[in-house]
This record gives structure tokens, sequence and C-alpha cells, in this order.
């Protein structure tokens, strides 16, 4: 008769690991498995174009993983993890050589927006500035996991962050902060108009002026790999190239985590209709480059920084994230643009370089996008096609096809859209339990959503240790 584990977690993403982790530092015997062969869902670094060339598949740049709460008090260092920070944390240019630029200092940042918005920027920011520790632990969880550390911080927060960042950004004179703040509510992949994408954009900002925009030395991996090196040294259990068709295959235990898409988890689990309400959103298109020098960049600031925003204007980002909802591919895509060996040179050949880009398409959609990007990226980087050595182009069958969760091409694991904007996957007191009482979810598609924190992986594992310490 197999042993009866106290979890068994489907999915070795960054969120399973965090799970997985969490349950074990509590004296719970857990496995973990994986249908790749390797762990790292979408925190994984790979050889795409040419022999040398380190890329990563998805997620790259982690303004959030650096001061995750689930994450700072994990020895990962010790287990092969180092941040690097680029100079700038981000750099938003503008057509005439000029850029807004999102650094470790609100004052630097603030003055980038130019005279008259400086002092709009640092008041909007001084509430929030220096308290990033109690602010993220209190917005990252879930209320019923006890009351928040400072709760005139967080209902401050909650005032300016449920309002769509379009109402947000008339604060300001000049495009510099409007351009800016819109383009980091865009990382979630919706209109501008909805709601909450003013916290989106404060989070990431605040995330840029506490713990900074970094990388991962040699690749995102490193942060799976981590992860999943701490769980082995807690006495947890990692498979992989094990996929996971029905639950009477894995193991018997008294709970299971699954960190996947709710449908994924409804199929495997036999819980028939149980998500049919959970909405996907717009997808990714994204070019992964091979590069025979460092982009040309006009603007200097960009030179320096580890991402770069290609908008330029905040009317063109609405305009490029309103297209795919309506079904449409953007003709000027807004793109989101890493150029990781800025920091890292280990990631490529001697004076080469790697370049990851990724703009926003119609969900599954088939098309070609790739002109279109690299005729935005040349808009501010005339000469930039001419150090292309390599591409490996991904759309959304080819980002669904390499990571499940990824439904339709969809990385944020599912829509920003009304009240699946905050009650994600679904209403309910535990977000993470499902119609069965062993079975949990604890993907990115839960509460707090998408970006390599481990917090939907850290809030889920608490649930099942409540509900492992009542039993």
């Amino acid at each position: 008769m197999p042993s009866m584990r106290d979890a068994v977690v489907v999915g070795a993403g960054p969120n399973g690991l965090t799970a997985a982790v969490e349950l074990a530092r509590r004296g719970h015997s857990v496995e973990v498995f994986e249908a790749a062969s390797a762990v790292g869902g979408g925190a994984r670094t790979e050889e795409l174009t040419l022999p040398g060339f380190r890329h990563d598949p998805c997620s790259a740049v982690h303004p959030m993983g650096a001061g995750s709460p689930a994450f700072l008090d994990m020895p990962l260092a010790r287990h092969g993890l180092t941040w690097l920070h680029p100079g700038i944390a981000l750099a938003h240019p503008f057509p005439d050589g000029t850029a807004a630029t999102l650094t470790g200092s609100v004052g630097e940042t603030a003055m980038s927006f130019g005279p008259r918005d400086a002092g709009v920027y640092r008041r909007l920011m001084a509430p929030f500035v220096g308290r990033w520790d109690s602010l993220a632990g209190d917005f990252l969880r879930v209320p019923w996991d006890g009351p928040p550390r400072d709760p005139v911080t967080l209902a401050r927060f909650g005032v300016l962050g449920l309002q769509p960042v379009a109402w947000l950004t008339r604060r300001f004179h000049d495009e510099g902060a409007k351009a800016l703040l819109s383009g980091l509510a865009a990382h979630v992949m919706a209109p501008l108009g909805t709601i909450a994408t003013a916290g989106v954009a404060l989070v990431f900002a605040l995330a840029a002026h506490e713990h900074g925009w970094p990388i991962a030395r040699g690749g995102s991996q490193a942060i799976s790999g981590a992860l999943a090196g701490h769980l082995r040294e807690l006495g947890g259990v990692v498979h992989t190239d094990f996929e996971v068709r029905r639950l009477d295959e894995l193991p018997p235990a008294r709970a299971y985590l699954f960190d996947t898409s709710p449908t994924a988890l409804a199929r495997i689990a036999g819980l028939g209709r149980a998500f049919e309400h959970f909405r996907y959103g717009a997808a990714a298109f994204k070019v992964d480059y091979a590069l025979d020098g460092p982009v040309p960049w006009t603007a200097p600031q960009a030179r320096r920084a580890g991402t770069v925003h290609l908008g330029p204007y905040r009317r063109d980002i609405g305009a490029a994230l309103r297209a795919p909802v309506q079904g449409r591919a953007p003709k000027e895509p807004f793109l989101i643009v890493s150029q990781p060996t800025a920091v890292d040179p280990t990631r490529a050949p001697e004076g080469k370089h790697v370049l990851w880009v990724y703009g926003h398409v119609p969900h599954g959609w088939d098309g070609d996008l790739t002109g279109a990007m690299e005729r935005q990226i040349e808009r501010f980087a005339p000469g930039f096609r001419d150090l292309v050595l390599a591409r490996a182009v991904s759309g959304p069958a080819e980002l669904a096809a390499r990571n499940a969760n990824y439904v339709g091409g969809d990385i944020a694991c599912g829509a920003f859209t009304g009240l699946q904007t905050l009650l994600r996957p679904r209403l309910a007191k535990v977000p993470y339990a499902t119609p069965h009482p062993a079975v949990f979810l604890c993907s990115s598609a839960t509460w707090p959503g998408p970006g390599v924190h481990g917090m939907s992986g850290h809030n889920a594992a608490r649930a099942v240790w409540r509900r492992l310490r009542a039993r």
C-alpha cells in the first residue's frame, strides 16, 4: 500500500514550487510532478536561437520577484539565485530621442517626466515609498489570512489602485508620466480603462523604487532552480517528465495543489464545469533575438535600461491594447522589451546580445506580428534589423504548446476583465479551494495573478496548511 503524502503538487512553475516549499517548511511530506523535462514553467531559460545564446521563453524581468514576501525569507541565494540590477529599470523612449525613465529614485524618475509633473509624481508616491514590505504583504495576500499590518496605507493604496489607469494619468500634464504609467499597466494585457489597472502601475513603480527590476543571473531558470533546490533541502521530492492526466495517476495524498490553468485542473480532477465561467484574455506574440551587438537605441537612456517600453504615447498604448480585445492585431503594437545582456554578459557569446520582445494579439490568433514588431523597434533603434543573427518566433499556439497554462497564448493565465480582475479565479471565500475538498489551485490564475513572485503558491499553501491542521 503506497504511503500517504501530505501534499502532491502538479506543475513545477514558481507558484507550484513555492507552495511545495511552504508546506515542506511546516514539516509536511511533499512531492511535485512536472510534465516537462525541467522545472520552471514560465521561468525557464533555453537556447532558442543559436548555440550559446540563452533566452527566457517567458518571464525575463522580475519587478515583483526581488521584493516578493514569498521569496524574501527563503535562502535562494544559497541555491544559485543572484539578482542583477540594470542602471535604469525601465526606459520609455519617444520618437524625438528623449525618454521617461523608472529608476530606484523617486526624484530621478519624477524629473524624467518634466518640471510640470515632477511634483505630481512625488506626491502620488509619497504615502507608499518606504512601506513596500507592509504594503506588499497586505496587498498580495488574501483578506481571510489575518488583519493587514498597515491598514491605513493599504486603504490609501486601494482608493488609488482600484481606479483604471486611464483615470490615474489625468493627474499629469505631459506625456512622459502618462505614457510610462500606461505602459506599466499594460503588463496585465487589459485595456487602460479596466478597473484596478492603476494599482498594477503603482505596484510596478513602487517595486522599482524599493527593490528594482532585476533579472536573474544566467536566466530565469535560476529562480526555479533555486526554489527546487530549497525544496529538496527540506525533504521534498521533484519528478519531471511526468504528465498528469487523471487524479488517480498520482500518489495518495491529503491535499493536491495544481499549478495549472483552471480548465486543466477541472479536467484532471474530474470537476466537470467547475470553472466554466473563467475567461482567458488576449495573447502574447513573442520574438527572441540573437544579435550581433547592442540595440542602437536613439534614446541614450534606453541603452542603459533592463526593460524598454515601445508605445510611444498613451493613445498609442491604448489602441494597441484595445485591438486584441476586439479581435484584431494592432497595426502598431505596444512592445515590452527586455535586454538581459545589458547586465548579464553570460547570456550570449562575447560581444553578442540577446533580446526578448513581445506584443499583444487576440486570443488564439494565428497571424504573424514579426514585421510590425520590427518596424516598431526600428522606429526607436534605426539599424536594428542589421544586427539580427537569428530569431525565434512564438505566436499564441507556440506559447500554449510550450506551457499548457498559457491557454490560447494568454500568458496572464486569465483575462483581467470585470470581477475577474480582482476575484481570481472566481468569487469564493478561499479562492484557492475547489469543489473537491482535497484539491486546490495555486497557479497565477488565482490572486494576486501573473508574475514570478510565488504569492499565488504561497497563499494556496497557507489555505492547504489550515485545512490539514483542521483535519
